[in-house]
């Protein structure tokens, strides 16, 4: 819908199909797009991509063993230009998690975006580092049909050659803006995620290096990722295998889908309500030498 209603010049055959099928007066329809509405409709998209693209292929490209919900995960994440996910998240985040290596462990006060900049950036070079160790064990070519980095930009490249073809380069630009705002809203939960909490390099990742929210809407909108220290206790484990917060996991003041708003809209804010969280993270979950890490 987003591409019918930026597109310059809908085909005809689209339009006569949308009026025939549906009762659907497209001309009409775009004509009365204030700019107002183009804005929401490009805002909406983006949450669809989202909820419906990023968060379902999270959960399906941890099904390692599966190989149709790992190819389904993987055009799923296409939509956001981001299959990278299902590598570096599956094999280097859930290993790496609140190390100083992990790109979507954030620190402390770090900037939002510049924690987006410095995360896509990292994971970029995580999943070839990845990808390449993988195929070098396996003795294929780096760059080969074998290489999933490579792969997945094809299935990304596909879909925006696609949007090109049906709605030109406005469509296109239209599709990338909202690919680009998927990864955006992505790389913020992954902010929200770990954001402060360090561990022991060596030590097993445990309940308290993760936030958690038990937040109805939040829950149902994103899959249970918001029981987010079960999760990496057990990546295995399919969303609605997850437990509720363990006593030894930290809760967020509010739900995932508010402090998304919160730290991408207002991050002084974010900052100044997790201060206290900190403290309390600091006071009655951490170790000893994560106490001492921080401290440094």
């Amino acid at each position: 819908m987003v591409i019918s209603i930026f597109i310059s010049n809908p085909p005809i055959w689209y339009i006569d199909g949308l009026n025939s099928q549906f009762n659907i007066e497209l001309i009409q329809i775009k004509e009365s797009f204030t700019i107002i509405d183009k804005i929401a409709l490009i805002f909406q998209t983006t949450l669809f991509v989202g909820i419906l693209g990023t968060v379902p292929g999270h959960e399906l490209v941890h099904r390692k063993k599966n190989k149709f919900d790992m190819f389904i995960g993987n055009w799923l994440l296409a939509f956001s230009w981001d299959c990278n996910f299902a590598i570096e998240h599956v094999h280097g985040h859930h290993k790496d998690v609140c190390l100083d290596e992990d790109p979507a462990s954030a620190k402390r006060g770090e900037n939002i975006y510049l924690f987006i900049f410095r995360a896509t950036l990292k994971e970029q070079i995580s999943g070839w580092k990845i990808e390449t160790e993988r195929l070098k064990r396996s003795k294929l070519n780096v760059f080969s049909v074998q290489n999933r980095m490579i792969v997945g930009y094809f299935r990304s490249l596909s879909i925006t050659i696609a949007a090109f073809i049906f709605g030109g380069l406005t469509g296109m630009l239209s599709f990338l803006l909202c690919a680009f705002l998927a990864k955006l809203f992505l790389e913020a939960i992954n902010y929200i995620e770990h954001c402060g909490l360090v561990r022991e390099r060596g030590k097993q990742v445990n309940m308290r290096h993760s936030w958690n929210s038990n937040h109805l809407l939040s829950s149902i909108y994103l899959c249970n990722v918001t029981r987010h220290s079960d999760h990496h206790r057990a990546a295995n484990l399919k969303f609605w295998e997850l437990n509720p917060c363990h006593e030894d996991a930290p809760l967020l003041p509010y739900g995932y889908l508010s402090m998304l708003y919160l730290v991408l809209i207002t991050p002084f804010l974010y900052n100044k309500r997790m201060a206290k969280e900190f403290i309390d993270w600091d006071q009655n979950y951490a170790s000893e030498y994560e106490r001492n890490y921080i401290m440094q």
